[in-house]
């Protein structure tokens, strides 16, 4: 049994409002994400910039904006508080990570119900003392 659980974000579709991608858990599709727009290394817009390539560590803690526990990224240069969260479009995300099971342009959907299927993949591997990590790639 592994000791880590391996998050895949591919970012597959790059717009002027967003950037979409498929999420995999060890290896597994679990659900289409939502990011706002992908920038040139180094070039941050306050709110409406992807995180930048890269693999990060992640922990679940409480969140003081949401009040509960949720999935935070560690280390992000440039950004702090990155979280993966419900929500559906470029307007409910600050650079965080929006789970959804559909997806259309700039948007997606169902959003609560893939964000709580991850979530309990992921809070179980931490209550199992497991490390947990992302790694975003450009499919």
């Amino acid at each position: 049994m592994s000791k880590e659980l391996k998050l895949k974000l591919e970012r597959e579709i790059f717009t002027n409002k967003s950037t979409l991608g498929s999420l995999y858990v060890d290896g597994v599709f679990q659900c289409y994400v939502l990011e706002d727009v992908t920038r040139l290394p180094n070039v941050k817009v306050q709110n409406e910039t992807a995180i930048p390539y890269g693999t990060y560590d992640v922990i679940i803690n409480m969140s003081n904006r949401f009040k509960k526990r949720m999935p935070l990224l560690l280390n992000v240069p440039m950004f702090s508080g990155v979280r993966i969260h419900s929500g559906n479009t470029d307007k409910d995300t600050e650079g965080c990570l929006l789970t959804g099971t559909s997806r259309a342009k700039d948007v997606v959907t169902s959003s609560r119900t893939a964000f709580d299927a991850l979530f309990k993949k992921m809070d179980t591997a931490d209550k199992e003392g497991k490390k947990i990590s992302i790694e975003i790639v450009k499919k």
